[in-house]
């Protein structure tokens, strides 16, 4: 795509570049690569599913104190917390990377490495974030950076599935004084995610009286044929391409073979909604509720006799939002991408940890996004590729230092 950066946040990245004390950095996250791997492998033997990432909050909070941090703490969330502190006169940037896996906890998680990956469920989503964060805090250390803003490390619960980016949630709505934030997750070094894919997951159940298939019939409604109407509408709805917006009734719950001779006193449906634009999963969110609330009046017409009702539990609810595709983290962001040498590109959308500061108005981006495929969310080839995979903390790196300023460099590309 055609992109320029403006002159002001170029000049901001070359003086941040420029800096002897940021070289050393840079050149100490690459010489530093082996160790990370070591550590990334050392916590994705840590098993993390979501709910249960006690183990590794442990961990990250033990190496954060080892590493001088202040603050270090677990949160009533859960969330593993440190914090590098600045002069105190810059902004507060999050650097973040969430804990959780898909995997259960008694997924076997063995490594191996075969000269070129290193295999094993969670190895890269997201532990390779937490490895890096921790890679981070050594070189600014070691390079003497001291940065005008604090520098909040962060491990995050409950990202992934019916998580529902809680962990996120929590730390951002209860520390209001965050000016921005970075959250990796994957390992590559060209993707930018700077929007939030709104998302609502919700459980529908339909609510009869329920009876004997036989003996009931014609007496009641059946909220088993009221579930399958409505999905029978949902599944006839259109949406538009643009903003990417998409629909799916992924379960359905009724019954039992013990009574498989029974009109169901309750049915189920659970469906996932998406959409980039806030306004058009507004709209979906209307014409799904339309679909369901004509099923039921439909099943009760049908046998007029009792009524058929519903109610709603909801599992995800993440608002959609944006940042300008040229707020300064976003330029921020493509200029040291293009100074790594690779080619920058916007990502339409994403449903990361940064979708919950987007939403609140907060600039926060992901990266992470690009390079080999890593088969995410598969036990079975979920794989790191261990070279050059160093650029991913570079770049966080350099987005953090250009959010939080460096003093006597380079003052925050936010202000």
């Amino acid at each position: 795509m055609d992109y320029t950066v403006s002159e002001k946040r170029a000049a901001a990245m070359a003086a941040i570049t420029g800096s002897e004390k940021v070289q050393k950095a840079l050149e100490f996250l690459k010489a530093d690569h082996e160790r990370c791997v070591r550590e990334q492998v050392t916590i994705a033997k840590i098993a993390s599913p979501t709910f249960h990432e006690e183990k590794r909050a442990a961990y990250m909070t033990e190496q954060f104190r080892a590493l001088g941090l202040s603050d270090v703490h677990i949160d009533a969330a859960g969330n593993a917390i440190g914090v590098r502190k600045g002069k105190g006169n810059g902004p507060k940037v999050v650097i973040d990377g969430h804990m959780d896996t898909v995997y259960s906890l008694d997924t076997p998680l063995e490594p191996t490495f075969d000269g070129e990956y290193v295999y094993c469920p969670g190895i890269v989503d997201d532990t390779r974030a937490l490895a890096a964060e921790l890679s981070l805090i050594r070189a600014l250390d070691a390079a003497d950076i001291e940065t005008d803003g604090d520098l909040v490390f962060l491990g995050t619960v409950q990202e992934e599935g019916i998580g529902a980016f809680g962990g996120a949630a929590a730390f951002f709505g209860e520390n209001k004084d965050i000016d921005a934030s970075i959250h990796m997750d994957g390992c590559g070094a060209e993707g930018i995610i700077y929007q939030s894919t709104g998302i609502k997951t919700l459980k529908i159940t339909f609510h009869g009286i329920g009876g004997h298939a036989y003996m009931a019939f014609g007496e009641i409604a059946n909220p088993l044929h009221a579930a399958a109407r409505a999905v029978a509408k949902i599944a006839d709805l259109k949406v538009p391409d643009y903003p990417k917006t998409t629909f799916a009734v992924s379960n359905f719950h009724a019954g039992t073979d013990a009574a498989i001779h029974a009109i169901v006193p309750e049915a189920s449906i659970k469906i996932n909604y998406r959409s980039n634009g806030a306004a058009e999963l507004e709209a979906l969110d209307k014409e799904i509720f339309r679909c369901i609330e004509e099923a039921c009046a439909e099943e009760t017409a049908r046998w007029g006799k009792d009524t058929i009702t519903y109610s709603v539990e909801t599992y995800f609810d993440v608002k959609a939002g944006s940042l300008g595709e040229h707020d300064p983290l976003v330029e921020a962001t493509w200029s040291a991408i293009e100074y790594l040498g690779n080619k920058p590109r916007l990502v339409e959308g994403g449903p990361t940890n940064a979708s919950i500061p987007i939403g609140m108005g907060l600039p926060a981006v992901c990266i992470g996004d690009g390079g080999p495929d890593v088969f995410a969310h598969n036990a079975a080839k979920e794989r790191f590729p261990v070279k050059d995979t160093w650029q991913m903390p570079q770049l966080t790196l350099m987005v953090a230092l250009a959010a939080a300023g460096i003093d006597g460099v380079q003052g925050s590309v936010l202000e």
